[in-house]
């Protein structure tokens, strides 16, 4: 693993949420064949791209009760407490709808309303994400979204993971489609036959699917458009060496354009995880795709101080961010851009993908900048209220109307004025 100086610094990001322009003529043909041809593409596109032919797409109960008996007693109380504290956490993201009376007798307020239906799309493949079911669902059930429909791309037998079923069924997801890739965003967008379309999209996948989200953004509304996963660790001499490797490799493994980044005063601790890291990577079973990630994108920065160390990570602006020095609360107060930020020894990312809470979800290749973890309010709307009294519009009517003729609007204008007249 590299290690520089600070004034070295290069940016993280990376273009992978562009794709080429082969990519993308492929995603808008198959949006195009979905919306025209419905289940008949959706089914083409499942034999060509997942290798099976299916009759139907929809997950049958008998499916999730036989999820059920594939994973162990112990996984499904995991998940269950993982969902729980998931809840718990979101629970404190919600906020009612307000009104307010002013002393003219007007009402003013803001009314809150959840989506009526979102759509969550889990990877799938050679992996299972029971993890990301529990993360995209739960805000939405703690919003208030009635319908909630989860896809996933099928294996060769025609299934989905049990994991991924039995995490569904834990969540609340009563409509599970054995759909994957950009076909699976064209049917949540347009739908079928099969699949009645929704008004939001999130969740993950490969580059495919993030373009086929760019594509219907507009006719629904998406989540983001996520990029590869990224940590960066701001550490001083009481971290432990061998304990930041573990967490950049955390990172690492996800994807070979994963980003993985040591920020630090102590050349010693640079010159020991540099050391770690090349040991315990060795040791991975995913390790070609932790190293090719440590090799492009992974690097440690030397920095002059802490304080430096906490600029250079605003400026990054990680997806996460782990605080290993002394008394790192201190630190919390300076740092502006981090989707996550995970702060001691104990406080290892893993912890906060699967069990602690808050929403893995997370802003990356520098959109911390402006944008927040997935949460509740992404699965609400909100409207304003205006209830105008008669004296309010007395007091304010010729302002108003001035204001509109300003802007060149006299029916504007001539409708407030309509009013102060018809007594």
């Amino acid at each position: 693993m590299k290690i520089v100086k600070v004034n070295d610094l290069v940016s993280i990001k990376r273009s992978i949420e562009s794709g080429t322009t082969e990519q993308l003529a492929v995603v808008k043909k198959i949006i195009s064949d979905i919306r025209s041809n419905g289940d008949e593409a959706l089914r083409a596109y499942t034999e060509k791209f997942d290798s099976v032919v299916l009759d139907s797409f929809l997950v049958t109960e008998d499916e999730i009760n036989a999820a059920y008996s594939q994973v162990d007693a112990e996984f499904i109380s995991i998940v269950r407490e993982a969902a729980e504290n998931i809840r718990i956490f979101h629970e404190k993201q919600l906020r009612p709808s307000w009104m307010t009376t002013e002393e003219n007798g007007s009402m003013l307020g803001q009314k809150i309303t959840p989506l009526d239906s979102v759509g969550v799309y889990v990877p799938g493949g050679t992996a299972a994400y029971p993890s990301s079911v529990l993360m995209n669902v739960i805000p939405a059930k703690v919003a208030g979204v009635k319908r909630i429909v989860m896809v996933s791309p099928p294996n060769s037998a025609g299934k989905l993971p049990a994991a991924v079923l039995v995490a569904a069924k834990e969540a609340g997801v009563e409509e599970i489609y054995k759909v994957g890739g950009a076909q699976a965003i064209g049917a949540l967008a347009y739908g079928t036959e099969s699949i009645e379309p929704v008004d939001k999209i999130t969740g993950p996948g490969n580059i495919f699917v993030a373009l086929a989200k760019r594509e219907v953004f507009g006719d629904v509304d998406i989540d983001m458009i996520a990029g590869p996963s990224e940590i960066a660790i701001i550490a001083d001499d009481t971290a432990h060496a061998d304990e930041v490797a573990a967490d950049l490799l955390s990172q690492a493994e996800h994807d070979p354009r994963a980003c993985s980044v040591l920020v630090t005063p102590s050349m010693r601790l640079a010159e020991e995880v540099a050391i770690e890291v090349e040991k315990q990577l060795a040791l991975l079973p995913r390790k070609d795709i932790a190293a090719k990630s440590i090799a492009d994108f992974g690097v440690i920065y030397v920095t002059s101080s802490i304080d430096e160390a906490v600029e250079t990570v605003n400026q990054l602006a990680p997806e996460h961010l782990e605080i290993l020095t002394e008394n790192g609360i201190e630190l919390l107060g300076k740092i502006r851009h981090a989707g996550a930020v995970f702060i001691g020894r104990y406080s290892s990312e893993p912890v906060g993908d699967y069990f602690a809470g808050p929403n893995h979800v997370l802003p990356t290749n520098g959109t911390a900048r402006f944008s927040s973890p997935l949460n509740v309010d992404d699965f609400q709307k909100k409207s304003s209220v205006i209830i105008y009294s008669e004296k309010a519009l007395k007091d304010n009517g010729e302002k108003i109307a001035k204001f509109a003729r300003m802007e060149g609007l006299e029916a504007h204008a001539r409708a407030v004025e309509l009013r102060l007249k018809n007594k």
